[in-house]
């Protein structure tokens, strides 16, 4: 299992019925199968553990991936 180490901001993105989504600090885009509702906010600084998920999806944006810790960033 490769785990992804991801800093960056939460974005909502309206294609189709609408996603969440986490754009990290590269412009790196990465979609999670299992956005926890905490991290729900649009501009949202977060750091993530997530681990690869091996799915075809059908919003075609981002590399899937299983959430497994969280934690939000306080702007300094």
């Amino acid at each position: 299992m490769k785990k992804h180490y991801i800093t960056g901001k939460v974005v909502f993105q309206e294609i189709g019925s609408g996603f969440w989504g986490i754009v990290d600090d590269a412009g790196r885009e990465w979609l999670p199968l299992n956005m926890p509702e905490q991290l729900k906010h649009v501009g949202q600084r977060v750091s993530v553990v997530a681990k690869a998920a091996d799915v075809a999806t059908v919003f075609m944006w981002g590399t899937p991936v299983q959430i497994i810790a969280f934690q939000t960033i306080t702007p300094a």
